[in-house]
């Protein structure tokens, strides 16, 4: 799939897990959402020289080919819906101990739905890596000053992992076999969706905003706003 259909897809999920995130309050729920959709484009950093890599410089696109190698090249060990969300939420989990990494993880995942979504947000600062830097690293600066501790990113990071691998076990590329593509490597592909596609920008993309906007006025104070308006306008 597509990088903002991956980023939308997890601000969905973000926002339907809410009722069961360990968040409390708007700023802590904001924070939630923001870090699941950042996070569903995180397995794609296995793919060295790609859009996503090449966000912070060589700050993200040397780590991309240590990646890479790890996970036996792209679409493979990051892609694993048992192994990826396990490994990640690991190394986040040992992130959120510490302030600074919390900031460095929170600003990771602010930073690709920034650039996943650029083409909704107006300009080109988020495009760009000094740009891209200040605004993850001062988003995740306010989240974290006004929120409790951040020791819901190994859950959140796990959520984001598992909605890019649902999206990409749509295409026909696939994604391996749980563990057993390490012995021999298997893909499961059984809807052959191929990315870009009508479908997806069509009928995926919509529903994933749409998904997004009627979750987050179900799941959150939002609707105390928004139904006073409409009321009104009634």
């Amino acid at each position: 799939m597509l990088g903002h259909s991956h980023a939308l897809s997890g601000l969905a999920v973000g926002a339907a897990t809410l009722p069961w995130a360990p968040v409390d309050g708007t700023v802590a729920q904001v924070a939630w959402v923001s870090a699941v959709g950042g996070f569903a484009m995180l397995p794609d950093l296995d793919q060295q020289g790609s859009t996503i890599s090449r966000m912070w410089g060589p700050l993200t696109d040397a780590p991309s080919g240590v990646v890479n190698a790890i996970a036996r090249g792209h679409r493979w060990g990051t892609h694993d819906a048992v192994l990826a969300p396990a490994v990640f939420g690991l190394i986040a989990h040992a992130a959120a101990w510490q302030h600074w990494s919390s900031l460095l993880l929170l600003a990771l995942a602010i930073g690709l739905a920034l650039r996943a979504l650029h083409f909704v947000i107006p300009g080109r600062a988020e495009n760009t890596v000094i740009g891209n830097l200040l605004l993850s690293w001062g988003g995740a600066w306010l989240l974290l000053e006004h929120s409790p501790s951040p020791g819901w990113l190994p859950l959140a990071v796990a959520a984001g992992v598992l909605a890019h691998i649902a999206g990409d076990w749509l295409t026909r590329e696939g994604v391996p076999v749980p563990v057993f593509w390490l012995v021999r490597r298997s893909r499961l592909a059984p809807v052959h969706l191929r990315t870009g596609a009508v479908v997806e920008k069509a009928v995926l993309v919509p529903l994933f905003a749409v998904a997004t906007v009627v979750l987050l006025y179900r799941n959150t104070d939002a609707r105390d706003l928004v139904d006073p308006l409409l009321a009104q306008l009634g």
